[in-house]
């Protein structure tokens, strides 16, 4: 791919609030109808076949609160937190073992959070032991972790190397020291240095770093400083999120209103920049949404061999396999329904220490859900549609059943972001940055556009 250059009058157009289709249909749609015989109904649907596994674990704990994010935490100092958690993780995986399939492998292993580097090594260590008795990893397991360079140690990413994880991946946002004071969290480029040397140096074979543009006091000149020193460190991955401000639902955000904000125009720049150099001398490939990869990248060639899915990890290189989660608020998601454990420690604690499945909502999928899904699913991970095979692969006259919306896509096909055929369609280059937009041509459950609950899609 050559360097991509971004049009920001497109940006401008097409910069609207939708889905992430990290699920279809998304999160928001879950609810608290579902009760536990419907969903255990499913999952023994789902385990009536050796199905390859993701396993997830949501680590939930911060020391300090980094002011833009976004996630589901405990914000404590009382490290001795952790070993209760971990053992009550290992209550909640041996009351779902046994509804597994036994011939069924992980193929994927995730401990997000929060920082799972919260935890002690002899924790991380006693987390291990529980997972290696309940599951069984495939030869080829991949194995990521986040971490917090701030409070890591050699000890962690050994104690992680011991119990399976091979691939790491590290906030940074932004090297600028005035931007990390502005957001609370200060973060020296040593440091992540150090970490990343710790992790090449014990074998990890993938290190990604997180960047987030949008934040307090950054200027498109100040950022390419970011882009300079992140370039000379190699990641093998990068994800560059746009800052989602939504302090309806993360109070603390609303201390970033007190700072200096970008302005849009800015933003965009940021933007700009972030995609014209990275893809430049083909560094990194584009994948779409946030996310860069080496050219020989396994996500790169999952893509080209188009066996790339998405799901509630983000892209994942592992099509056909089902999430497990563990941990409050972790999402489960087989082809048959979605849940999510409850969002509150307290509750997730309770529920579990009372044998019982932490739900808090779910989802069951329609055949209708389906067919969409997996249309949105080839369209973001493909970056094509073969209309042919999407019609035998779906049981439909796939043209017939979607003329409403490719008829949606003609816009897109005037700004050359998608192109047309016969047989089928092609999101170009340029129209890998407005993924979302495209793919929201297919959803049947979006919201009128003033009363959509999501980020911004660019």
């Amino acid at each position: 791919m050559k360097t991509l250059n971004v049009d920001l009058d497109l940006v401008r157009k097409y910069n609207v609030a939708g889905p992430r289709y990290t699920s279809y249909p998304p999160a928001t749609k879950f609810t608290e109808a579902v009760t536990w015989e419907q969903l255990n109904q499913k999952i023994e649907d789902n385990n009536r076949t050796p199905r390859d596994l993701s396993v997830y674990f949501h680590i939930p704990f911060c020391e300090t609160l980094c002011w833009f994010c976004g996630c589901t935490t405990v914000i404590t100092l009382n490290h001795d937190q952790g070993m209760a958690y971990v053992e009550t993780l290992g209550r909640e995986v041996a009351r779902m073992a046994p509804l597994l399939n036994k011939d069924r492998k992980a193929v994927q292993l995730h401990f997000g959070g929060g920082s799972p580097t919260f935890l002690r090594p002899d924790e991380i260590r006693r987390l291990g032991e529980i997972i290696h008795k309940h599951f069984t990893f495939s030869s080829d397991i991949e194995a990521s972790v986040e971490v917090d360079p701030r409070r890591l140690t050699r000890d962690h990413m050994v104690a992680l190397r011991e119990i399976g994880f091979n691939r790491a991946s590290m906030g940074v946002q932004d090297f600028n020291p005035v931007v990390q004071q502005a957001v609370h969290r200060i973060q020296p480029r040593e440091m992540t240095q150090q970490a990343m040397d710790w992790m090449r140096e014990l074998g990890y074979n993938s290190i990604n770093l997180d960047l987030i543009y949008g934040l307090p006091h950054q200027t498109p000149e100040s950022f390419n400083e970011t882009l300079d020193t992140v370039l000379t460190m190699k990641p093998d991955r990068l994800a560059v999120f746009s800052y989602a401000h939504v302090p309806w639902i993360k109070p603390a955000q609303k201390i970033l209103e007190e700072k200096v904000l970008p302005s849009p125009e800015s933003k965009l720049e940021v933007l700009k920049l972030v995609i014209e150099r990275l893809t430049t001398n083909d560094q990194y490939v584009y994948i779409g949404m946030d996310h860069f990869a080496k050219p020989n990248d396994e996500l790169t060639v999952a893509q080209r061999n188009k066996q790339l899915q998405r799901n509630f990890q983000g892209y994942s290189t592992r099509a056909g396999s089902d999430i497990y989660a563990f941990g409050m608020s972790g999402v489960s998601q087989t082809p048959d329904v979605y849940w999510q454990n409850e969002k509150e420690l307290p509750k997730w604690q309770a529920a579990v220490d009372a044998g019982k499945v932490p739900l808090h909502k779910a989802y069951i999928v329609s055949d209708e859900d389906k067919i969409r899904r997996e249309t949105i699913m080839r369209t973001m991970c493909d970056l094509s549609l073969d209309f042919a095979a999407m019609s035998q692969k779906l049981g439909i006259n796939f043209e017939d059943h979607f003329a409403k919306e490719l008829a949606l896509l003609a816009p897109f096909e005037a700004d050359g972001l998608v192109k047309r055929n016969a047989g089928g369609l092609e999101v170009t280059d340029a129209g890998r940055l407005f993924i979302r937009n495209i793919a929201m041509c297919f959803d049947n459950t979006l919201a009128p556009a003033g009363e959509r609950r999501h980020s911004k899609t660019i």
